[in-house]
């Protein structure tokens, strides 16, 4: 027994060292990118194996008498009877500033033809994620641009919110629309010179996606000018299982980095489901026993310890943030799977889309009853948050009532008038995609419609009263646009400034 333990702090002692211990070791069997060696007795789990040729693998299997070692790259070479050897350095991936505006695959390599990352900066992929004493609350907002999300489902820094859909509902647009909304803040307060705003840096990992799909996404975050303040890390659906099982932890670890250095990061997974197939892949080669759905015993763990490495750090840890996005794509709207479960129950709320409503043409198709935030208001403006504690009730209600109506019942004025307000509210909550909303100009146009403001207006003249009134109130009310943002909350005086404006816009809108 003794031995055993000073062999494993050995072990431990040359990882962290870097020492390689040039432990040899004979490929006995190759198949599917992973590859079954003897001899190598000094192996660690997840140390990097050196093939040669500049072929290196991650030993994910610690047997008695092999090691079951997954190729990241091109294994065509690698055959029976190869030398390998290992290195005695965990897998790690680049990190740092220098990433920005870059596309890199998952081991941190250019993937754009810009030339080589200039960085001396590492992370292992697999790190533990901050324990309960280095976390604070959440109560910073992520400003996402989505008038629907930021009124009713508000998303904090330091928070995991799941988006979850059916294929094409809309769940990478939501996060693309985040992404651009962050770019903008980011550009206007350096442009500014405010030094007290906090820049949010974006990475996209995109895991399983079609080439064509990550390329389309690359070319709108470029159109925005998001591209200087985001990382992609792409494992497209061409890559092998084992680079798109690792994609996730290498995007965390470069999320991590500008945590641990007092900034704030947004990660997005697009999407975990098909990370799930791919690490179910690489564990029924690895001869790893399956369980539910096919999948091994540890898939849970698998989620549970990725999406805990996102957190908002206290003062004394950095006051850093990385906020997860992760995304699953549901079949026919079954909540109840097994990979949607998990998720579900690691995450802080979700944000559901409704495959019913994208074809009715609400755009983004969120379901307000399914939908939840645990960090809820906390993670609001305050203006926000005085103006949209209501607005979540009264659409769930428009909803009930909507679905009342229809058996074509006589109504009283009342009800009648809740649901001409409800129709309203989801005109306005509809949005095109790539055209977040600032959150000033999403305050008064919500507080427009709860005074009474678009009542008059026909539901079809909705989107049409929506856009002039934000025009009117970037162009010639940029005052107390910069009132509301300095401000942050509704006091007396700006109710009353409010008011006067949107009058302004009604007279000028009806004539």
């Amino acid at each position: 027994m003794a031995n055993i333990l000073q062999e494993i702090e050995k072990q431990i002692a040359g990882a962290k060292t870097g020492v390689a211990r040039q432990n040899v070791g004979v490929v006995r069997e190759i198949s599917d990118g992973v590859a079954r060696i003897e001899g190598l007795s000094d192996a660690m789990l997840n140390e990097m194996i050196d093939f040669g040729n500049n072929v290196m693998g991650l030993a994910l299997n610690l047997e008695e008498t092999e090691v079951g070692a997954v190729i990241l790259g091109d294994y065509i070479g690698i055959k029976e009877g190869t030398e390998c050897r290992t290195t005695g350095r965990l897998l790690s991936v680049p990190v740092g500033k220098a990433l920005l505006g870059r596309v890199v695959d998952s081991l941190g390599r250019p993937l754009d033809g810009k030339g080589p990352i200039q960085t001396d900066t590492f992370y292992p992929v697999e790190k533990i994620a901050p324990g309960i004493i280095k976390r604070r609350s959440v109560s910073q907002p992520v400003q996402t641009g989505i008038m629907a999300v930021d009124a009713m489902i508000p998303i904090g820094r330091g928070q995991r919110e799941l988006i979850i859909g059916d294929r094409s509902t809309g769940k990478t647009t939501i996060c693309i629309d985040t992404i651009i909304n962050n770019a903008r803040l980011n550009r206007a307060a350096e442009q500014a010179g405010d030094k007290n705003y906090r820049p949010l840096y974006s990475i996209y990992v995109a895991v399983g996606q079609k080439q064509s799909n990550i390329a389309r996404v690359i070319g709108v975050l470029e159109e925005n000018g998001a591209m200087p303040y985001t990382i992609i890390v792409a494992a497209a659906a061409s890559d092998n299982a084992a680079n798109q099982y690792l994609a996730p932890f290498s995007g965390a670890a470069m999320g991590e980095w500008f945590m641990d250095n007092g900034m704030d990061a947004l990660i997005i997974y697009d999407d975990l489901s098909k990370h799930a197939v791919a690490y179910r892949q690489v564990s029924l080669i690895l001869k790893r026993p399956s369980g539910r759905e096919a999948y091994p015993g540890d898939v849970f763990y698998l989620h549970s310890r990725l999406l805990e490495r996102a957190a908002r750090l206290s003062e004394q840890a950095g006051n850093g943030s990385l906020t997860a996005l992760p995304i699953i794509e549901t079949q026919l709207g079954d909540v109840s799977a097994y990979i949607p479960t998990n998720v579900i129950s690691i995450t802080d709320g979700q944000i559901y889309l409704e495959t019913d409503l994208f074809y009715q043409g609400v755009r983004p198709a969120i379901s307000v009853g399914l939908s939840v935030s645990r960090v809820g208001s906390a993670a609001q403006v305050k203006a926000m948050k005085q103006i949209a504690g209501r607005i979540k009730g009264d659409l769930a209600q428009f909803r009930e009532l909507a679905a009342f109506a229809q058996f074509g019942s006589d109504l009283d004025a009342k009800t009648q008038a809740q649901l001409e307000r409800g129709k309203r509210i989801v005109e306005l909550f509809k949005q095109n995609q790539y055209n977040p909303q600032p959150v000033e100009v999403q305050t008064v146009v919500l507080w427009a419609v709860q005074n009474a403001f678009f009542d008059d207006v026909a539901v079809d003249k909705i989107k049409d009263c929506q856009a002039r009134m934000s025009d009117y109130l970037m162009s010639r009310k940029p005052e107390l646009m910069a009132k509301i943002v300095k401000e942050k909350a509704l006091n007396d005086a700006l109710i009353a400034e409010i008011k006067v404006a949107v009058t302004e816009f009604k007279q000028t809108y009806r004539s």
